[in-house]
């Protein structure tokens, strides 16, 4: 099992329908799992998919529309109902504070545990998160109201020792820095251990990007391009682009072409209408411009090899 894996939790556009759940994403990176948007059932749909809501330290809200937040009041009040004690770490644009302060208040209840705002912006791209191995950028959406995508994106690792090339001669604490990358010299400023000659070339970094509301926006181009793994929103089939501009909404072949313009390795696209039962007509309509397009339907899992 990959250390870099995506589980779709809700794939529906505002409305669940057909046993599709509004928009929620479970993303786990190794020792991380984060939860991208939460809308209504989202902790119906982790416990059926057995993930412990207790694990998720970091929750990403795209947008204040309904359909992408309206779950996250009971999963919190679940977590403290299961004497949660860690932080958590909200990200959101300004007013969902507001929005469970309200709730909280007229319930006379409060958590046991500490949630950290992250107030998002839309002027521009932004690292929101990092620690030694990730880093975690939002970018503006081109929506109704203030949106934001999110880029987890793994750090350049080190490169690792060829076992073949290694002799007992070499010290141990000049291991670490041929790894880095570092030649090692002698007082003479002299090469002894030359580190293209003891390592191998490090594994390319994974990333996935996350790009819910929005019409197609060039913007958005430099920052996911060449990503592993692309979730774009396609609310609508061509046939429906008048009302998808109305909406400022994707269509399915929208989004296939931004895949193919950013070129990124495979293509999931969600936020359905539920004006459309059977998902495989766009699907095909994704396909006929970018082949590695998926549905990203309920309980789907997406991995990215290392």
């Amino acid at each position: 099992m990959s250390d870099f894996r995506l589980t779709i939790l809700g794939s529906s556009g505002a409305l669940p329908a057909y046993g599709r759940f509004t928009s929620a994403q479970h993303l786990a990176i190794r020792h991380h799992q984060f939860l991208i948007d939460c809308g209504e059932g989202c902790q119906h749909q982790l416990r059926r998919y057995d993930l412990s809501p207790q694990k998720i330290n970091h929750i990403f809200i795209s947008h204040l529309h309904g359909d992408h937040y309206l779950g996250l009041t009971g999963l919190l009040f679940s977590m403290h109902l299961q004497r949660r004690e860690s932080d958590l770490h909200l990200y959101s644009f300004r007013g969902l504070e507001e929005i469970l302060l309200a709730q909280m208040k007229h319930a006379r209840s409060s958590l046991n545990f500490k949630v950290i705002l992250h107030p998002l912006s839309d002027a521009g791209p932004e690292l929101i998160f990092e620690d030694d191995h990730l880093t975690v950028q939002s970018f503006p959406m081109d929506h109704k109201i203030p949106t934001c995508g999110f880029l987890f994106r793994e750090k350049p690792r080190s490169r690792s020792l060829d076992k073949s090339k290694l002799t007992p001669g070499i010290p141990v604490e000049f291991m670490s820095k041929l790894r880095s990358g570092e030649d090692i010299m002698n007082d003479q400023n002299e090469v002894i251990y030359r580190s293209d000659d003891y390592t191998l070339p490090p594994r390319p970094s994974r990333a996935y990007a996350y790009c819910t509301d929005t019409q197609p926006s060039d913007g958005v181009l430099p920052i996911i391009s060449g990503v592993d793994l692309l979730h774009h929103e396609a609310t609508f089939m061509e046939e429906e682009k008048v009302k998808a501009r109305e909406t400022k909404h994707s269509t399915a072949a929208e989004a296939a072409k931004v895949a193919l313009q950013a070129q990124v390795r495979k293509l999931i696209i969600g936020h359905f209408s539920a004006r459309y039962k059977d998902l495989n007509v766009m699907l095909n309509e994704a396909r006929n411009l970018f082949p590695e397009t998926y549905l990203a339907q309920e309980g789907e899992i997406f991995e990215i090899a290392d």
